[in-house]
């Protein structure tokens, strides 16, 4: 744990399982993002690396109109956090996105390792990527660091830029009020997990779907009788595969069959955990 840091968990509002927390008729709450990277970081990190660019650029090509018909035919919404970098090569596809309904976020601008920069050169990036999204008519609600890479200054940032919600730490399987070096940042955190991120399975380690539908279902289905919250993070290029798509399309369609669990924006559940300590 970072020294300083403090997390409040939500179930000091709600009993210690999480019933009673979610909106009326809701026992869990499922919280699905993606991380709609493209080919940010590898114009930094491999810019004469033509290959490794077109792994990214098969997000905008084919993944994001095949997730975005997904998400239609299961009436979700998700969050996608978007480099700015994405926001300003492919902008038709964030206004497909937001035309859809669901949020855009913030993801730095390059996919830059954010604690690894200078002072003046992490500020340039944090401006950069609001700019970016903000000629898209986005002003962003919440912010994913990149690497999930968070330090002193990246809250400080988060504080002036008025975010509503950080979602990187993962000391918690229900949304929290983020406290930080003794203070409160009035900040919600939407905990994350690697466990339930798609990248190091499918991409590091190579499983198949069933793999990773074999890991992921169980921990849903633990957390839904615990009344808590599941947060999944995806990568359209990860992810979009036909086969992968399937699986995911499988599973979000089996734990919608249950009727009682919610499916919000991370700033809809953002404002929901706020009201909490009204």
């Amino acid at each position: 744990m970072v020294k300083g840091f403090k997390s409040r968990s939500m179930a000091s509002f709600c009993s210690s399982d999480g019933m009673g927390f979610w909106p009326e008729g809701y026992s869990s709450c499922v919280f699905l993002s993606f991380d709609y990277d493209a080919s940010s970081a590898e114009m930094w990190k491999a810019p004469l690396d033509a290959v490794a660019q077109s792994k990214g650029r098969y997000a905008p090509k084919v993944a994001i109109p095949r997730i975005l018909d997904m998400l239609d035919r299961l009436g979700m919404k998700a969050t996608f956090f978007t480099p700015g970098w994405t926001a300003d090569n492919h902008p038709d596809s964030i206004e497909a996105i937001m035309s859809h309904g669901h949020e855009a976020a913030a993801h730095g601008y390059s996919h830059e390792r954010i604690t690894e920069l200078s002072w003046e050169a992490e500020a340039s990036v944090w401006e950069r990527s609001l700019a970016a999204l903000e000629r898209l008519g986005v002003k962003p609600k919440g912010y994913r660091a990149p690497y999930w890479l968070v330090g002193d200054r990246s809250i400080a940032h988060m504080r002036r830029l008025g975010f509503s919600y950080s979602s990187n730490f993962m000391d918690d399987d229900m949304p929290y009020m983020l406290s930080w070096r003794g203070e409160e940042t009035g900040i919600v955190e939407l905990p994350v997990e690697w466990l339930l991120d798609d990248w190091p399975h499918f991409e590091t380690d190579r499983k198949n779907p069933e793999e990773v539908y074999g890991l992921w279902k169980p921990e849903f289905e633990a957390l839904h009788d615990l009344g808590r919250y599941f947060g999944l993070t995806c990568h359209p290029e990860c992810i979009g595969r036909a086969s992968r798509l399937r699986m995911l399309e499988r599973l979000l369609g089996e734990m919608k069959e249950k009727g009682d669990v919610w499916f919000p924006t991370g700033a809809e559940l953002a404002e929901h955990v706020r009201s909490k300590r009204r």
